[in-house]
This record gives C-alpha cells, sequence and structure tokens, in this order.
C-alpha cells in the first residue's frame, strides 16, 4: 500500500504489526484512547530498603523469562555501561527471545551484537541505532524487527500499551535505598532522566541502577520512589565524559559555520523573531554554531528568547546564564555544562512526554517557533532521511527530528550539499523518516530552498540578500559535482519499520545485499 510520502508498504509488514500506513501528520488528531497502566505490587509490609544485591537477584525477582520487553534509556550516551552489564546477565542467565525498548542504542552497546546473533535478543525497539548493532540489523541478524520511532513516537507506544515492557532498567547517577532517583549528585552524572519516566511510570517492574547510593530521601526526585520496585548499587553505571561525543560537539569547519550563519540570517527576517520567541536546535555542528550565531544577533537587537527546549548544549546554557533566555527545558544534556546547568532554578526538567508524545493533550513542541535540524539526506519533496546511511546501512535515529518539525512554526534543516562525495540533497530519499510537510527550509552551503508549500515565508524573504534556489536546483547542482548516485541494492526482506510519530509506517528498512566482487570483471557487485 503507499502511503502519504510515497512509500510502499508490503501487506505482509501491515499484517504483521497490524498497523495502518502513514497518512499525514494531523491524520489521529482529536482521537481518543485510554492510557495504559502497569502492573504494581503494593509496598505495605516493607522493612525500608529495596536493596537487592547483584543485577542477577534482582532479575531473578523480577521474574525474567523469555519473550520479555525491557527498557533501557540513553542519557550516558556512548559514556553508558547499563545495557551491556543487564544484556550480560541475562545472556548468562539463558534467557531468549527478548526484546529492548531502548531510547536509543550506540557505539557502547557494540557488545550485545552477539546476543543478537544468537537469539538471546530477537526484537529492536528505538529512536535508532549506531555502530556494529545497525550494521548488524542492516545485514539481516535480528530474528525479528528493528521498529524506529521518533522520542515522541515511543512515548506514544508505551503509554497506549502498544509496547508493554516488563521490567524497566534506570540509570540513576545518585538514588536512595527506597528508590528515589536524580540524575545529579553523584560521580555519573547525566543531568536529566526524561526519556526513563515514562518507562517508570507504565513498566511492571522497575530497577534503579545507581553507582552513589545516597541517604533517604534523594529530593527532588527526578524518579519518584512509588515508581521503583528495586534499588541495585553497582561500582559505575556510567562515563559522562563520552556523553558529549561525535556530533554534539561544536564545529570550526568553515562551510558548517558558513551555513550556520545561512540559518541565523533566515531566522532573523522571519517573522517568528521577535521577543519572546522559541527555539531549538540539533546536536550537529552547524546547528549548534548557529544558536552561538543568533545569541549574537539576539544581542545586538535586544531580543530575548523566552524558552529554549530538547537535547540541550553549552551554546543554549549560555543563553541562561547570559540572561537571554527566561527558561530552559529539558529532556536531554549532550555536554558536561549542560548537566552542570540543569542546577540552575530555570533550568527545568521535563520528561520525554511532555516534549514530544503526539497523543497527549499538548506537548512542548507544539509551541516550538523554530527548531533547527540536521539530515543525512533531503529529497527534492522535502522528505528527509536521518537514520539509514546513503550505503543503505542502519547509522542513526530519529530523536525528536520528526516531532519538533512537525510541531514547530519554522523546521529548518541544514545539511551541507555533499556529505563526503554523496549528495545529501536527491531525488529521493534512501528512507523517509520525516515528511516533506513538516519540513520548512534546507539551508546548504550552495543556497537555501524554501518549501513551496510555505508561500508566506517565500514572501517574507522577498528582499532578503541570502542565495535562495529551488530544491531541485540544488539537486542538480550535487548531481553535477558528484554525478548520479546509484541507488543502494536491497533484498526483499524487511529488518525494520521506520514508525511515524502517530505510530503508522512511514516507511521500511529492508536487508542490504551483500557485497561480491566479481574476479573475471574485477567489480564489485
Amino acid at each position: 500500500m503507499i502511503n502519504a510520502v510515497g512509500r510502499e508498504i508490503p501487506e505482509e509488514i501491515l499484517k504483521l504489526t497490524g498497523k495502518e500506513v502513514f497518512q499525514g501528520n494531523d491524520h489521529f488528531d482529536g482521537r481518543e484512547f485510554r492510557v495504559h497502566g502497569p502492573k504494581t505490587a503494593c509496598v505495605i509490609n516493607s522493612n525500608g530498603s529495596k536493596l537487592e544485591n547483584s543485577i542477577h537477584d534482582v532479575l531473578v525477582k523480577c521474574g525474567i523469562r523469555d519473550g520479555m520487553t525491557i527498557s533501557f534509556h540513553h542519557h550516558f550516551r556512548d559514556g553508558d555501561y547499563i545495557v551491556n552489564m543487564v544484556m550480560e546477565e541475562i545472556h548468562r542467565m539463558g534467557i531468549r527471545d527478548i526484546t529492548i525498548c531502548a531510547s536509543s542504542l550506540g557505539k557502547a552497546h557494540d557488545p550485545i551484537v552477539p546476543y543478537i546473533e544468537d537469539g538471546t535478543i530477537t526484537n529492536i525497539q528505538s529512536s535508532g541505532v549506531r555502530g556494529k548493532i545497525g550494521e548488524a540489523i542492516s545485514n539481516g541478524k535480528l530474528k525479528g524487527l528493528a521498529v524506529m520511532r521518533s522520542h515522541g513516537g515511543r512515548v506514544r507506544a508505551i503509554v497506549t500499551g502498544e509496547t508493554q515492557i516488563d521490567i524497566a532498567f534506570i540509570g540513576a547517577p545518585t538514588c536512595d535505598e527506597y528508590g528515589n532517583c536524580r540524575g545529579i549528585g553523584g560521580k555519573s552524572n547525566c543531568g536529566v532522566l526524561s526519556y526513563a519516566m515514562v518507562d517508570a511510570r507504565h513498566a511492571d517492574r522497575v530497577v534503579a541502577i545507581t553507582d552513589c547510593l545516597v541517604p533517604f530521601p534523594n529530593f527532588p526526585a527526578h524518579i519518584s520512589m512509588t515508581q521503583v520496585d528495586y534499588v541495585v548499587q553497582v561500582d559505575a553505571i556510567g562515563d559522562p565524559e563520552k556523553i558529549a561525543t561525535g556530533a554534539a560537539k561544536p564545529t570550526t569547519d568553515q562551510r558548517k559555520l558558513m551555513m550556520a550563519e545561512y540559518c541565523t540570517q533566515f531566522v532573523i527576517h522571519s517573522p517568528y523573531f521577535k521577543d519572546g520567541f522559541s527555539y531549538q536546535t540539533g546536536v550537529g555542528g552547524a546547528s549548534i554554531a548557529s544558536t552561538i550565531s543568533l545569541a549574537r544577533e539576539m544581542k545586538k537587537r535586544n531580543i530575548r528568547m523566552r524558552f529554549g527546549v530538547g537535547g540541550l548544549t553549552k551554546p543554549m546554557c549560555d543563553l541562561l546564564i547570559n540572561g537571554q533566555v527566561d527558561c530552559l527545558l529539558d529532556t536531554q544534556d549532550f555536554d558536561l555544562d549542560a548537566v552542570e546547568s540543569v542546577k540552575d532554578l530555570h533550568h527545568f526538567r521535563i520528561s520525554a512526554g511532555e516534549y514530544a508524545n503526539p497523543f497527549n493533550k499538548g506537548a512542548v513542541v507544539n509551541k516550538l517557533d523554530f527548531v533547527i535540524l540536521a539530515a543525512l539526506e533531503v529529497d527534492v519533496n522535502f522528505n528527509c532521511n536521518v537514520v539509514v546511511g546513503s550505503d543503505g546501512m542502519i547509522t542513526g535515529a530519529q530523536g525528536g527530528h520528526p516531532d519538533t518539525a512537525a510541531g514547530a512554526k519554522c523546521a529548518i534543516v541544514i545539511t551541507p550539499l555533499l556529505q563526503g562525495r554523496i549528495p545529501a540533497i536527491c531525488t529521493e530519499v534512501t528512507t523517509v523518516t520525516t515528511p516533506g510537510e513538516s519540513v520548512d527550509v534546507v539551508v546548504t552551503d550552495y543556497g537555501i530552498a524554501i518549501n513551496p508549500r510555505r508561500q508566506d515565508l517565500i514572501e517574507a524573504m522577498k528582499d532578503v540578500d541570502l542565495p535562495f534556489t529551488s530544491i531541485e536546483e540544488l539537486r542538480d547542482t550535487a548531481y553535477a559535482i558528484s554525478g548520479v548516485p546509484e541507488r543502494v541494492q536491497f533484498l526483499d526482506r524487511v529488518v525494520g519499520i521506520i514508525e511515524s510519530r502517530d505510530g503508522t509506517i512511514m516507511d521500511v528498512v529492508r536487508q542490504i545485499k551483500p557485497f561480491t566482487f566479481s574476479e573475471e570483471t574485477g567489480d564489485g557487485q
């Protein structure tokens, strides 16, 4: 069946998942549903402690068995230890057919690939995957499906009961013996625990794993004792130094700095740039640089931001320090400066549900004026791909990309025209993760394209001195430089699905065709 972004979704996948095809951002607006509740063990006759000796003991107490769904959060990013230590014990116990429901999985979790290969893990639900897990899924080693959701979409799946978590594991930088968790105050601080909040509320069993046990009460708790069944103390839950890795760093690349300046100039000439505007940026180098550039323009024009939101970095927190923003709404901290900023009274923690869940009574993303995002690919219909590389390998995550693009008044995507020698602006993206109806502007080093849907923005920019062009002209320039890329070769087997934030199917990901070498021609096939 063809969906609203023109992608063919196989009937067998629709039958297997029981899902509909994507029919547009507003398809479920106003739909009512009953919130899913967890099984809850009442604690009346208590010795005052939920502390257990080991992960093994707590797995036994939680009744671990084949076929369960367990969840994790990724606030430690490449410094996370929790996933590996829990899965190592589950594997040692001989448990199989596990579904992992994680807010995201990355290179830190490469050690669990053998558990995918031997059937310990058979399904993965995540914002996305990087590293060897992505390679394993793309090569067909996961026996079930990888379901990739946005951060808001993950919350939706849990609160509706579509995903029922049996055991949630929460890495808590500090925790008391009764289960009050905080993202600060310990030796492995990650700032906030926003992604784990929905797990704590809806999982049947909740386990807090900490490397810093503190006296009761550990208040104000980011996750309450009323939601935690057991506490385990370990030597280390993560390495905070590895939170700020990869894309989550400022850039010195002149091309990216130029794109950041183009972005800022577009923002300040748009109708939404006025006192009290709201703003979110991603963690790509150009996106971070655009925040720094925007701060200078705000100061020059004496304009204040009402709130900044999302995954936060030092430049966003500097706005708070410098009195340029009223408050920050935080779901994740991408560097240690942001972790430290959590202590500020105007730096507020919000849950991933408050941030981006489309199935509640109103999320923060709906109040955004601007969001600045990155992308691996953008096509001539403004569809974006942030999960599958141009080689067909799963290598990224949706994160809040589809959520913020759908909610913001002005969604700006920054991407270089070429990623290496590969066109980032193309006729058709490898995989659609964010629909073109959500994307308003694409900024590249070769020019800026405004979505024709946004005639109001085109009119607002008619006298602005910026290198405006069409998305087709950007595509043509990219192809003229690098040539038209060959299409990735896939096998028929579907290894993953890209869910829209409303739970419908945006696209599918197929197993990549193995590379073969012909001795006769010397060519790769």
